[in-house]
């Protein structure tokens, strides 16, 4: 068993994971920014984004740090998103304030946590090849 795990596609689903969130995040402010109700906090997902690039960049030098980090990120900004959330009763009944910051972090929680259910069965596989 000299030969190592290397064909993992981990590293480019952090990048399109990233690019995902930097999209949702710039996009969710630009339409902040239209509507006179722009606020840093629709920056978020893409401040998560841009930490996974980061994290992808990490992974292609060491692949089991990189991917560590992005999904250490990854969760954090999963439970993050969690908060915003909160409004979805008042967004379904048409009464909510901000209704881009509740869709901007569904779409962010779904991304995150489909990102980390493939990560965790990455490591699963990386785990059984290991041993075999």
């Amino acid at each position: 068993m000299t030969e190592t795990y290397t064909n993992s596609p981990m590293p480019r689903l952090t990048f399109i994971t990233g690019g995902l969130l930097v999209l949702v995040g710039g996009g969710g402010y630009i339409f902040s920014l239209i509507n006179d109700a722009a606020h840093w906090t629709a920056l978020i997902p893409a401040i998560i984004g841009v930490l996974l690039l980061i994290s992808g960049g990490i992974a292609l030098k060491s692949l089991m740090a990189g991917i560590h980090m992005a999904l250490l990120f990854a969760l954090i900004g999963a439970l993050g998103m969690f908060m915003p959330l909160g409004g979805t009763a008042d967004l379904l009944a048409g009464e909510h304030e901000r209704p881009a910051a509740v869709i901007a972090a569904f779409i962010s929680l779904v991304i995150l946590v489909a990102y980390l259910f493939l990560g965790v069965r990455s490591f699963l596989a990386a785990r059984r090849w290991k041993n075999s």
